[in-house]
């Protein structure tokens, strides 16, 4: 089917699933919410774990369209994150009922996964732009990977002391960018798939910089740095592999 056949509505209530599948990342804390300390940095080391992988699967996917465009997007994601940190530092920040530095905390992740999910939009519009069958397998692709990154937010914000209905909601509000720009992608699919790599490693050059400079301290301080590195090492591996699996 040609991409013509295919309307702007019809590809926002699909991008619109790719958000709400978000939310499912929450679903483990209706079991538990009540987290120790050593599992806390446990959790911290899972959500690093999780993010890292899904930067390095962006930055794979951006080299494969543009090399140069991909790294300038890492290098500014980087600047941007850095600028960020330096303006949220020291300041009086709140997040919902959080105070203090675990507001910082969520925000900032709230935040990064948020852009990610521009360059997620993008993708998904694009990826109509081929035609019916290529969207509706890059958006089921798309929504079934927003799930563990769902999990990433809420291990973040669970634990310190966000409602498990509070972290379905933002994990969904951080992929209502994937609607909105899925449309605007789709009608000028040629202009946007050549900012697609930017946006690309953009998002994956603040996750990366989010995971080591402020999830992972954290998790240290928490947890032994063998079980640390060996929750770091395994949801790596495990993310990694989902993407694979998930492509092929």
């Amino acid at each position: 089917m040609e991409a013509m056949d295919v309307s702007p509505l019809t590809v926002f209530w699909y991008a619109l699933l790719t958000a709400v599948a978000t939310g499912l990342g929450a679903i483990p804390f209706l079991f538990t919410q009540k987290i120790a300390q050593r599992h806390l940095g446990i959790a911290n080391a899972v959500a690093a774990g999780l993010m890292l992988a899904a930067s390095f699967g962006l930055i794979y996917e951006g080299v494969h369209l543009h090399l140069g465009r991909t790294l300038l997007g890492v290098v500014l994601g980087l600047g941007f994150i850095l600028l960020s940190h330096r303006l949220l530092e020291g300041r009086e920040v709140s997040f919902g009922d959080l105070q203090g530095l675990d507001a910082r905390k969520a925000l900032m992740i709230v935040g990064i996964m948020t852009l990610h999910s521009f360059a997620e939009g993008v993708g998904v519009g694009v990826s109509f732009g081929g035609g019916e069958a290529l969207g509706v397998f890059i958006t089921l692709a798309i929504a079934i990977h927003n799930i563990p990154e769902g999990l990433a937010i809420s291990l973040v914000l669970v634990p310190r002391g966000v409602s498990v209905l509070g972290a379905a909601l933002w994990s969904v509000f951080s992929s209502l960018p994937q609607p909105l720009m899925a449309v605007p992608a789709f009608l000028f699919v040629e202009a946007f798939r050549q900012v697609l790599p930017a946006g690309l490693g953009f998002a994956a050059g603040a996750m990366i910089w989010m995971a080591v400079a402020e999830i992972l301290p954290d998790a240290l301080k928490e947890a032994r740095s063998e079980e640390v590195a060996t929750a770091l090492t395994l949801s790596v591996a495990a993310m990694v592999a989902f993407q694979i699996l998930l492509g092929g």
